[in-house]
């Protein structure tokens, strides 16, 4: 799909939730990702930015452009999962170092699930 979905947010708090109490995460200079499985054919996608970043007309530009990270490289991503964004650094990434850096951290992140038994 080339556009972000409605069914690709994360929204309700239940669902960040469950995600960082899986607790499994991955992270590099710009980005850590929380990740858990869905049990749905596509993945999700929820953003925590922090107030750290400044008010909501600096934090939101930043949503933006992870949203478009995600958009651009979703159908590369392993699908069945429930990502939390995070980002690391107040420094704005460029477009092109968020897509290397969701890709590659998205892809240890499902090898990481995949590897372990979901506790009961």
């Amino acid at each position: 799909m080339p556009y972000f979905r409605p069914a690709e947010h994360l929204r309700r708090p239940s669902d960040f939730q469950r995600v960082y109490d899986r607790r499994r995460s991955v992270s590099d200079e710009w980005l850590i990702v929380y990740g858990c499985e869905n049990g749905l054919p596509h993945l999700r996608l929820g953003l925590s930015v922090s107030r750290k970043y400044g008010p909501a007309v600096r934090r939101n530009p930043l949503r933006r452009l992870h949203r478009e990270a995600f958009r651009l490289t979703k159908h590369e991503l392993p699908a069945g999962l429930d990502l939390v964004l995070i980002p690391k650094t107040l420094k704005e990434p460029g477009l092109q170092d968020l897509i290397k850096a969701l890709s590659k951290l998205v892809g240890q992140l499902a090898g990481r699930l995949a590897k372990e038994v979901k506790p009961p």
